[in-house]
């Protein structure tokens, strides 16, 4: 592993996401047919860690994943998007899956099974972020480990990124170590709201809201919206994922956040015009030609 990384490290979980498209859920007791839409890699790190390389910043991914298939599948999507994959291969666990329901209105409902995420310790995490600018984690791997990541990149003078998903009551006791968390409205909403939030120390709480946008919420200012980029969504299944990825390269690139949350959204935007969540039209260009065009 290269000790040199001047750019974002990422520790979180990797997925092979199983998408079928339906038009609406299925009830409980009902088979409902739907069309497959494919087979592709997934899990909120390693999406992340995607989109941070896509939007032009080095990144490295921390993460376990098993020693099947699957795993193969999720190391070369890394490699293909230019990641420095940090993975661990477990022969005790199978590679975690997500189950990914996308309806015809370009929502979707996800039910995960960790697998090899489960396995992800403390020892990987404080490896996987030596070295870098930014640390970017989310709560699909053990809390200890991402307490862990956050706790060694402050030690190292990395500005630290928590997006808090899913929403966790262990988040609280981990924002002492957290430079910028990002909540959607549901999760900040079970974390007891923005002012809670900044009563247990984020200084700094990104709110992103779908397509009305994102608001900055810093502790003693007026918070700053930014509003979304108008497109026709074919899958948000992994839009949040592309803003948090994207958001922490235009940090390590050394944009302020005011101007690191337009591009965000902006890849954010990108990405979910696009089937499956590690898309290749995401890219430093087509960032700035949707940032241009508004």
């Amino acid at each position: 592993m290269s000790d040199t990384l001047a750019g974002v490290a990422v520790v979180g979980s990797a997925n092979l996401d199983l998408v079928v498209e339906v038009s609406r859920p299925p009830l409980v007791g009902e088979t409902l047919l739907g069309r497959a839409g494919g087979r592709f890699s997934g899990g909120k790190g390693l999406n992340q860690a995607v989109a941070s390389a896509r939007s032009g910043a080095p990144t490295r991914f921390c993460g376990v994943v098993g020693t099947d298939e699957a795993g193969d599948v999720l190391q070369q999507t890394l490699a293909d998007a230019g990641v420095e994959a940090a993975l661990r291969r477990s022969a005790a666990a199978p590679t975690g899956v997500a189950h990914v329901l996308a309806f015809d209105d370009g929502d979707n409902s996800i039910i995960v099974a960790a697998g090899a995420n489960a396995e992800l310790d403390a020892d990987d995490a404080v490896a996987g972020v030596a070295g870098a600018a930014v640390v970017l984690a989310q709560l699909e791997v053990p809390v200890e480990s991402v307490a862990a990541a956050l706790r060694a990149g402050r030690a190292e003078g990395a500005l630290t990124i928590l997006n808090a998903a899913p929403a966790h009551d262990a988040t609280i006791e981990l924002l002492g170590d957290v430079d910028v968390l990002v909540v959607n409205e549901t999760e900040c909403a079970e974390l007891g709201g923005i002012e809670r939030l900044h009563a247990a120390g984020a200084q700094t709480v990104v709110l992103t809201q779908g397509a009305g946008g994102v608001t900055l919420h810093r502790a003693g200012d007026d918070p700053l919206h930014v509003d979304a980029f108008r497109i026709d969504p074919v899958d948000t299944t992994g839009a949040g994922d592309a803003f948090c990825g994207a958001l922490a390269a235009a940090l390590a690139q050394g944009a302020v956040i005011e101007v690191a949350l337009i591009r965000a959204c902006a890849a954010g935007a990108v990405v979910a015009q696009h089937r499956g969540a590690t898309t290749a039209a995401l890219s430093p260009a087509s960032i700035a030609a949707l940032v241009g065009s508004r």
